[in-house]
């Protein structure tokens, strides 16, 4: 049954763990706001009534202009590593949670990005402008048609409030969706003040919600850790699965329930890159393509340290070595587990996984060392666009003729000695199935970020559109469709130029 959005199953959630954990605040109004876009999928997951979208009263929620009775807003605090260094406290500083509500056995939590200053803003102004909100938004909804883990995005709203960035931009709101928004680091920050006793608190509010097959265990906050870890191999080699870079992926940033959180510098590589670099404020290449994993493995350690306390079974050297040892057996987790996710994937979007326990002469390594590994360095080599070399593949399955992606190559020598190796794992009687399959895990549509630009340009004059249009192509990106074919071609030569920063 849709309700409207005062009317549903609201709960308490984070909210009763209380104000060590979190500052109760309303969001500040926002003048004349407007409906920029939404999701009728998001509010299908919550229970909403999509057509409530029609409606002024939910525009004004949603903008943070009408408190919904029942529920006690608030921005959560929490620290982390920002760029590998320490910087202490940071905190909810323009996103203020709504609330809990809950839906058919699932718990959301809603949440305002651009709400307005909280205690955490440092010297933000707690706004967010309507280009950084149209990216996060579209973003959202084109990882969850990809089937990766990431929060959700219900509606954008718009004010013609002026906010001051790079320029003088206008004010909107994005309501974020997500299981919790819990972070890496809300446990740094009470392990680091000291404030085990919250820290213990927070880790038995994350299991009793998220992870409660764990709650009978006889070290749960270690198969905590060990949940964490697995659900971010996992995320990281799905990203980079699709050429997705996140930008800024501080201990603050990373979801404690593997989920991609926070869209600010990111970007679908076009032209591939190992060594590519999303955020142009990402001077020494911290956070770049190739990166991604490694940092994924030292934000866990950093987790690791916060809930040591917790797993040792006292504070005595003995009891604290024993948890050091434990954690650092899960941590040599991580890669294996990568790997695995990663190879996976990869013999997956190049039809591999079919015959792989058909074809004698094929195994796991094999298929990484003489087909998977050598087509990742001639895309990095060659800087060949990733997302339209993985759909197109199919198409030379099927006629090995087809210049489709040879005439992408310099090196033609090189891409026809890969291919020649390539398709002598593919049985001849079966590439008909192992194209269609491909397909169906290679995209046709990404969010590419000129795609992306186009409909900002567009909403910055007030048609929105073009939001509307890739929304929808977005959300099934697997499947061609002839009116979405300008979306499915290669970049202009003007994308190349675009850059995107922290502010975005």
């Amino acid at each position: 049954m849709h309700q409207s959005l005062p009317d549903l199953h609201w709960q308490s959630g984070f909210y009763e763990l209380g104000n060590d954990f979190l500052t109760p605040l309303h969001p500040s109004p926002l003048p004349s706001p407007s409906l920029v876009a939404s999701s009728a999928q998001v509010a299908e997951l919550i229970g909403l009534d999509p057509a409530s979208f029609n409606q002024q009263d939910l525009i004004e929620i949603l903008s943070g202009n009408h408190p919904i009775t029942r529920t006690q807003p608030y921005a959560s605090v929490y620290s982390g590593h920002q760029f590998g260094v320490w910087a202490g406290q940071l905190g909810d500083g323009r996103a203020i949670t709504l609330g809990q509500v809950a839906h058919q056995q699932q718990i959301f939590e809603i949440q305002l990005k651009g709400a307005g200053k909280t205690p955490y803003s440092r010297m933000g102004d707690g706004r967010a402008v309507l280009r950084s909100s149209i990216r996060e938004y579209l973003c959202s909804e084109a990882m969850a048609g990809l089937n990766i883990p990431t929060t959700r995005a219900l509606a954008i709203t718009a004010s013609p409030k002026q906010v001051v960035r790079e320029t003088v931009e206008t004010a909107s709101v994005v309501t974020r969706v997500a299981p919790s928004f819990i972070r890496f680091g809300h446990f740094e920050h009470f392990a680091t003040t000291g404030q085990l006793e919250h820290l213990q608190r927070l880790a038995d509010f994350v299991i009793s919600h998220h992870f409660n097959d764990i709650l009978e265990n006889q070290n749960p906050y270690l198969n905590l850790f060990e949940k964490v870890l697995e659900r971010s191999a996992s995320l990281v080699a799905k990203w980079q699965s699709v050429g997705f870079c996140h930008g800024v992926l501080n201990t603050d940033n990373m979801s404690i329930l593997g989920l991609t959180l926070d869209y600010g510098p990111f970007g679908f590589m076009d032209q591939f890159a190992l060594n590519h670099i999303c955020n142009h404020t990402d001077s020494q290449g911290r956070y770049s393509f190739a990166n991604q994993p490694q940092v994924f493995h030292w934000n866990l350690v950093r987790l690791a340290q916060a809930l040591l306390p917790l797993i040792a079974k006292d504070d005595s050297d003995e009891a604290i070595q024993v948890a050091i040892t434990a954690l650092q057996g899960v941590l040599g987790q991580f890669l294996p587990q990568y790997q695995k996710f990663y190879y996976a994937i990869m013999c997956s979007k190049l039809g591999l996984d079919l015959t792989l326990q058909t074809t004698e002469q094929m195994s796991s390594e094999t298929i990484r060392q003489s087909v998977i590994e050598p087509i990742i360095h001639l895309l990095d080599q060659q800087q060949i666009d990733y997302t339209y070399f993985f759909r197109h593949l199919a198409d030379v399955i099927e006629n090995p003729e087809n210049p489709i992606l040879r005439d992408l190559c310099i090196d033609r020598t090189a891409y026809d000695a890969w291919l020649q190796t390539y398709l002598v794992f593919l049985p001849q009687e079966k590439r008909p199935q192992i194209a269609t399959a491909m397909r169906a895990i290679n995209p046709a549509y990404i969010l590419r970020q000129h795609l992306a630009q186009i409909a900002i340009n567009k909403a910055q004059e007030g048609d929105f559109s073009e939001i509307k249009r890739l929304q929808e192509c977005l959300a099934k990106p697997f499947t061609e469709r002839p009116d979405f074919a300008d979306y499915a071609q290669l970049p202009p030569d003007w994308a190349k130029t675009l850059e995107v920063s922290c502010s975005s």
